[in-house]
């Protein structure tokens, strides 16, 4: 599955509770970040005073995740970098969402293909953990990366960098971590759990589900709440940035979509935290339906998405 390449993200990141119960949801009562420096805020900037403003505007004052690769934000960078988001988060008194996406092999060589080598990795999270500590936030970690190593071959390797992964980031008491659990119509939820239990989600609060992907919020509630059944009662979030009509079973750039519900933490009796936009709405899946490179901004596909959700 195609994720964002590059860097330019709206934010949204919060606190940490693992095991904790519903009660504990760390989204509740909490304002989400919304970082200044995305892709879509920096379009609606230089769209001022053009009928594209308003549209883009939408897209940059709604909280969405700020991702993270090696390629963006070396090891020597990043550090300074997830610090000075964290300051503006705390000034803001809001919670940021940070994705983390490098992984040795990363997209198993598709569209997204790159990230860290696997010396560099742990170094590399390392560094985000310095920057994060101190201030609450929420970490997703590693899109489609479990749900893609058996195509691959890396299930072990995988699972081992993911396990030592969430160790680091582990040393912050405020960061809430979110192993990525694939999707509805990916992995049947008994083979994502063996995944998720490898991978060490009994050290974290949960899963994060549909990550980049157009699935409604009802199914995606209804796989998340099967999946944490099976791994000991996990919670989860729901990317619904571009799930507004739904999916049409192309991943990669699929024409005719919408934005879905807007971020917020969910108190529903299920296992489901929060809904959260963690793709960026407006930045492509890959060079797929006449899209630019993962992760470049495409106005065409923002103002789509804008005007099939109103």
């Amino acid at each position: 599955m195609g994720v964002v390449l590059l860097v330019g993200v709206i934010g949204v990141v919060f606190l940490s509770t693992k095991g904790a119960p519903a009660s504990d949801n760390p989204f509740a009562d909490k304002g989400l970040y919304v970082y200044g420096g995305s892709s879509a805020a920096r379009a609606a900037q230089l769209a001022n005073g053009t009928e594209n403003s308003a549209p883009f505007a939408e897209l940059a004052r709604t909280p969405a995740a700020i991702w993270l690769l090696p390629e963006a934000h070396p090891t020597g960078e990043i550090t300074q970098f997830v610090s000075s988001i964290e300051a503006d988060a705390a000034a803001k008194s809001q919670l940021p969402v940070f994705v983390v996406y490098g992984i040795p092999s990363r997209d198993c060589g598709n569209f997204s293909a790159g990230g860290a080598s696997s010396q560099e990795y742990p170094l590399w999270v390392s560094a985000i953990a310095q920057g994060l500590a101190g201030q609450a936030s929420v970490v997703i970690l590693e899109p489609d990366a479990l749900a893609l190593s058996p195509s691959c071959g890396t299930e072990d390797a995988t699972a081992a960098l993911l396990r030592d992964a969430v160790a680091r980031l582990d040393t912050n008491e405020q960061t809430t971590i979110y192993l990525d659990g694939g999707h509805s119509s990916w992995l049947a939820p008994e083979q994502m759990a063996t995944l998720l239990k490898a991978a060490g989600i009994d050290e974290v609060r949960g899963f994060a589900t549909n990550v980049s992907n157009f699935n409604t919020t009802q199914d995606e509630r209804d796989y998340g709440q099967a999946l944490s059944e099976l791994v000991g009662g996990a919670h989860f979030v729901v990317d619904t940035s571009r799930n507004g009509n739904g999916a049409t079973g192309d991943w990669c750039n699929p024409p005719g979509r919408a934005l879905g519900d807007t971020p917020t933490g969910v108190d529903d009796g299920t296992a489901q935290d929060a809904r959260l936009w963690i793709k960026n709405p407006g930045e492509s899946d890959g060079t797929c339906n006449g899209g630019p490179p993962a992760g470049w901004w495409w106005p065409e596909q923002a103002l789509e998405l804008v005007h099939g959700a109103s």
